[in-house]
């Protein structure tokens, strides 16, 4: 209840007035008039019964009561300074903080690899975690804060609770041998058709949209090879015949990861998808999300990758 009657407002003055040992002085040092810290110091005496500060000849000399008080009036503050009035605006050249992105498989290998080589730059102390979780544990680490950005092909993030920015527009691309026997950077319908296939079943969602493509269309591939992994792909293609078809930006980065390898366009109408940043609108005004999404935005939005 004393706690609950005791102005916090007062407590600056009582610091300044130990300190400085003069109304005037302190007035000074806090903006105010004389007579307000003369008022402040009545309301103070009051609530203490105590007169806290004795005017002598060498100022205004604190009694005891004023002394015990001064400490923990200070360690008051300063807690108040740092933990509810404290700059909390992102700092990227100190902070500490580990940015955590959900991405599928493909969004690790097309945005992780410039994320992190900017944050290295830019934001030297802090760490990057990449995770990849089914849908509603990315909606409860966007609420929580645990994830910072969902970022990629998410299309069942559509709730009023998230915000989202595209960052671009792709489609998909095929991979074959270097060497092969197509040559030029297109692949018609009639070459797509006779080739054999490998085909990716992964857990990202942007190859639904070329499955779908597929069926909608009545389009039906000699399918010899299907993996849950992207990552055997290369190997697999640089050593055969087969043709796979996966989203672009994954196509581009396997055919510049390896010289046996290369990109061609299939001739078919399949439908770009929009990929994006997603977050949680409790974070919407952090310092520290509004400055990472301004890093991911500058490096993807609107670029294709080349």
């Amino acid at each position: 209840m004393a706690q609950a009657r005791l102005d916090l407002n007062l407590l600056p003055i009582a610091v300044s007035l130990y300190e400085r040992r003069s109304v005037s002085q302190a007035a000074q040092e806090l903006g105010m008039s004389q007579p307000a810290v003369s008022a402040a110091l009545a309301k103070l005496r009051i609530f203490f019964d105590d007169p806290l500060f004795i005017r002598t000849s060498r100022g205004m000399e604190p009694t005891p009561r004023a002394v015990a008080l001064v400490t923990p009036a200070r360690g008051v503050l300063a807690r108040i300074e740092e933990d509810v009035l404290s700059d909390v605006s992102c700092d990227p050249a100190t902070t500490r903080r580990t940015f955590t992105f959900a991405v599928s498989d493909v969004g690790e290998m097309v945005f992780l690899p410039k994320i992190f080589d900017r944050l290295r730059k830019v934001a030297p102390n802090a760490s990057i975690r990449s995770v990849t979780l089914p849908v509603p544990e990315v909606e409860r680490g966007l609420e929580s804060g645990e994830i910072d950005l969902a970022i990629g092909y998410f299309p069942d993030l559509r709730k009023n609770n998230y915000f989202q920015q595209r960052l671009f527009t792709d489609t998909f691309a095929c991979l074959l041998r270097a060497d092969h026997a197509i040559r030029g950077s297109r692949l018609s319908l009639r070459q797509f058709l006779d080739l054999e296939h490998a085909v990716v079943h992964a857990e990202s969602r942007s190859q639904e949209v070329f499955e779908r493509f597929l069926a909608r269309t009545k389009i039906q591939r000699k399918v010899v090879l299907q993996t849950p992994h992207y990552m055997s792909i290369p190997m697999i293609v640089a050593k055969s015949d087969l043709v796979v078809t996966v989203p672009q930006p994954l196509a581009l980065y396997f055919s510049k990861l390896t010289a046996n390898l290369k990109m061609v366009m299939p001739q078919l109408e399949i439908p770009r998808i929009d990929l994006k940043q997603h977050w949680h609108r409790k974070f919407h005004n952090d310092p520290k999300t509004k400055w990472v999404r301004g890093l991911v935005s500058e490096l993807f939005h609107d670029q294709r990758h080349a």
